[in-house]
């Protein structure tokens, strides 16, 4: 497969302006739950670029604020105050707009499982605009990937186990080959032999100029597949480590996340 071609394109080639570095970037983002005596302010002001081709980890302990900021990135949830740019589109001012660039996947699969496995990614590629060309080379890629047979892809949602429901979400999110992947614990409840392909696709998106933002409790594998890490606390980011840069640290993050929290985390 070429540098240039992860998935097929399903838009045509236009002239655009200069390439921008920072693909997402959080500017002072302020987000609570509750009023009053109740408010609990979840992030505080918190400030992140992440790079085009990138795989950039966003780590914390439970309730931190690491799921709130992607419901924030992906238009789940709205910010109280701040500006989430994905490629230089403001995500609150260009919604709809911004969701052709990212592809989501939450901690949980979710989908219409009334449908079939074909008949769902069908139905999300409509939602994009997708040609059938592209929806094809797409498909037949991303089945053979996660090794779904027709028949499997025939079958309806609710009768796949949890680990096929995480497939086909996971196979829901790059059908339209988006530029900026989004990834909220991807690996639980994956067997070793999805989890591995799962790491090498998140590898080889990156590797062909696209950007991943992933959040896992799985601290090994954030070591070992990040570029860089950001870890939350107390609303905002408490520490940036380039990874590439200090290889070393790939190697003491598991120490340096607990200091980060106590040993309690």
């Amino acid at each position: 497969m070429q540098n240039d071609e992860f998935l097929a394109m399903s838009k045509p080639k236009i002239e655009k302006a200069p390439e921008i570095t920072n693909v997402l970037v959080i500017k002072d983002l302020y987000k609570s739950y509750g009023k009053g005596k109740n408010k609990k302010e979840v992030l505080k002001g918190l400030n992140l670029e992440v790079k085009k081709g990138e795989v950039f980890g966003f780590i914390g302990k439970n309730g931190i604020g690491k799921s709130t900021t992607i419901d924030c990135i992906v238009g789940l949830k709205e910010q109280d105050s701040g500006d989430i740019l994905i490629n230089g589109m403001n995500t609150l001012e260009e919604p709809l707009e911004v969701k052709y660039e990212i592809g989501y996947v939450p901690s949980e699969p979710i989908s219409y499982e009334v449908m079939s496995g074909n008949e769902y990614l069908q139905f999300i590629a409509s939602a994009y605009g997708m040609s059938q060309a592209s929806f094809e080379n797409n498909y037949n890629y991303l089945r053979a990937k996660f090794t779904m047979t027709e028949a499997d892809m025939n079958r309806k949602i609710k009768e796949y186990s949890h680990g096929m429901k995480q497939k086909i979400c996971l196979m829901a999110s790059l059908i339209h080959n988006p530029k900026v992947w989004i990834l909220d614990e991807p690996t639980v409840g994956l067997d070793i032999m999805v989890y591995e392909t799962l790491v090498k696709m998140i590898r080889e998106f990156a590797d062909n100029g696209r950007t991943v933002f992933v959040t896992s409790h799985n601290i090994e594998m954030v070591s070992k597949l990040c570029d860089r890490v950001a870890i939350i606390n107390s609303g905002k980011v408490d520490k940036l480590y380039d990874l590439n840069l200090d290889p070393i640290k790939r190697r003491d993050l598991n120490k340096i996340f607990f200091r980060t929290y106590g040993e309690n985390a």
